[in-house]
């Protein structure tokens, strides 16, 4: 089996192409302004560097978020795109999972707590348990200001946790006592090597003609105009 993975759901462009037991035949990762410039040319590298034409490709894989919204967007129809055009299935994972998986490869904590900055004073978090194959949810993936973060990991009473991702060094002092626990060796963003293996433990559900960002809040425009935008053409 070869699969493409993309995770678009920070800054971070990141691309992979793994062989069915999850093995990283070439990947690629760039911290830009944008993906629209970066992400085309980093898929058309790393199948290059792989070998795989994208005829040759059994799946695609991509990360849905949370994350940014315009970020999501992109990698989500750049997926659709090579998938549809290489009449292969799309399987989805979530973002904060995969960031839970880099960190799992980062420290032997039992609980893992990935976080994103999700601006607006908030963070995209997840809670997420080691287990043998991987990690599995404790709890669905949310929004939430950092603050608040420190009550429903002591509900979990864990004896060991670590947070990861870029929302740690953006809302350290916020975290408080919580930012004792961060890895510093943990990737700030995830990888698409994560998003693969994920999606290769998974259900393998083809989500090709449905499938779309999980952005989990509303965007700033929709919070500023309920109503919607003024002056807007109305379409229905």
């Amino acid at each position: 089996m070869k699969l493409l993975a993309i995770d678009t759901s920070t800054r971070t462009t990141s691309v992979a192409v793994v062989d069915g037991d999850g093995a990283i035949l070439a990947d690629d990762a760039i911290r830009a302004d944008g993906h629209s410039a970066e992400l085309l040319p980093r898929i058309a590298g790393v199948l290059e560097r792989a070998g795989v034409a994208p005829r040759a490709l059994d799946a695609v894989a991509v990360g849905v978020g949370p994350g940014s919204f315009t970020g999501l967007r992109i990698g989500v129809a750049a997926a659709k795109g090579v998938a549809f055009g290489a009449g292969v299935p799309l399987w989805a994972v979530s973002s904060l999972a995969a960031l839970a998986l880099d960190l799992a490869a980062h420290t032997e904590a039992a609980l893992l707590v990935p976080i994103l900055d999700a601006r607006r004073g908030e963070v995209f978090a997840g809670t997420y348990a080691r287990t043998a194959t991987g990690v599995t949810a404790l709890a669905p993936d949310r929004v939430l200001p950092p603050a608040e973060l420190a009550p429903i990991i002591e509900a979990l009473a864990c004896a060991s946790v670590a947070l990861g991702g870029d929302g740690v060094d953006v809302y350290r002092d916020e975290l408080g006592a919580l930012a004792a626990h961060a890895v510093a060796t943990a990737p700030g963003s995830p990888s698409a090597g994560s998003i693969a293996r994920l999606a290769l433990a998974g259900e393998r559900a083809d989500v090709l003609g449905h499938g779309a960002p999980r952005y989990i809040r509303p965007a700033e425009a929709e919070v500023k105009y309920p109503a919607g935008v003024p002056g807007a053409r109305r379409t229905h």
